[in-house]
């Protein structure tokens, strides 16, 4: 099967290691553009690997398969990869050692994405630019650092080594998600602050070369009354004054934090009019049928164009050729130290 269509305003997921009839029916529906895989979708790199050749081979532009894949405790396929260290370690080494940390996080950037594509996974959702204020649990030491200028240096050296391996960066979570404590999987978090205090938070996405961006489930209550990922206001902000030409993702829809727009019609409805290119439902899938049946967005070429400009083109590196490049991108020592 090789269906030729536009890339669709959908990324959705399979229950799975491998697809279904009714999946592979509706990774095929026009509405769809993406997929996102999940620890349930990954048993060892050789089925990951049968897994996304068979999805590429469904259509024509092939679909961009995602996955967050950041390292700590959001890091999806293990067994087979490197273990990847949370981000904050990458932050502790640069209040140590500045240099070592950015050739650490270099190399970190490199091994996730030649990894990942060596199996045939297009997109991590990653770097995460939230800082550290010591607030979020749900964010943690998934951030780099609390300081944005290290966060910018830390994240630059991590996108440089993404794309040395043919990868795409998706910065998130769009304009801040560390000041909040409320966990937007299970409740709607806001946040109080003027925009003047959000500045140290946006940094980050003025300085860094990102190809996507996935805004926050957040309410920044004094700019807008709606989340980032429902708001003119914000994906404004991005394309007007920050002059991102990216894909903005929506988080996931199915979400608690989504909930305030109404039913996952409603929801991808005020996902998409905000701005958003690419929707994320996720763990839902009579929501997903839902949406395949009822939703009828207006088309976008400009939008399908910016997806697929996702799915890499150059040739991923042979998986027995990962380890000498990755003692080269990394030094010996900084890798030892970080992911011993």
């Amino acid at each position: 099967m090789n269906t030729r269509l536009p890339l669709g305003p959908l990324m959705i997921d399979i229950a799975g290691l491998q697809l279904s009839d009714l999946e592979q029916e509706r990774l095929c529906h026009p509405l769809v553009g993406g997929l996102i895989l999940f620890a349930r979708n990954y048993a060892s790199p050789q089925q990951l690997e049968q897994l996304t050749a068979a999805v590429h081979a469904l259509r024509s532009p092939a679909l961009p398969i995602a996955i967050d894949h950041e390292g700590g405790r959001v890091q999806r396929c293990r067994d087979g990869f490197t273990r990847l260290p949370a981000m904050r370690r990458l932050g502790e080494q640069w209040d140590r050692d500045p240099q070592a940390a950015w050739l650490a996080a270099r190399g970190i950037g490199y091994v996730l994405a030649a990894e990942l594509r060596a199996r045939g996974v297009d997109l991590s959702f990653t770097p995460v630019l939230d800082l550290d204020w010591g607030r979020s649990s749900v964010i943690g030491d998934r951030s780099l650092h609390a300081n944005p200028v290290a966060v910018v240096r830390l994240a630059g050296a991590l996108i440089e080594g993404l794309h040395r391996a043919g990868m795409a960066a998706c910065g998130k979570h769009f304009p801040g998600h560390g000041w909040v404590e409320a966990d937007s999987h299970v409740a709607l978090p806001v946040d109080e602050r003027e925009l003047e205090e959000l500045a140290p938070d946006i940094e980050p996405y003025r300085r860094l070369e990102l190809d996507a961006v996935m805004p926050a489930h957040v309410i920044y209550r004094r700019l807008d009354p709606r989340p980032a990922g429902f708001s003119r206001f914000w994906t404004g902000m991005l394309r007007n004054q920050l002059g991102f030409n990216g894909v903005i993702f929506s988080d996931d829809l199915s979400m608690a934090g989504a909930s305030v727009a109404g039913g996952i019609c409603e929801r991808c409805t005020a996902a998409w009019d905000a701005g958003c290119d690419l929707l994320l439902v996720c763990n839902s899938p009579d929501a997903v049928g839902e949406l395949l049946a009822n939703w009828q967005p207006p088309g976008d070429p400009l939008r399908s164009q910016r997806v697929e400009r996702l799915v890499p083109t150059n040739p991923a590196v042979d998986w027995t050729d990962l380890q000498q490049d990755w003692l080269y991108w990394t030094g010996v020592a900084t890798a030892s130290s970080l992911l011993a």
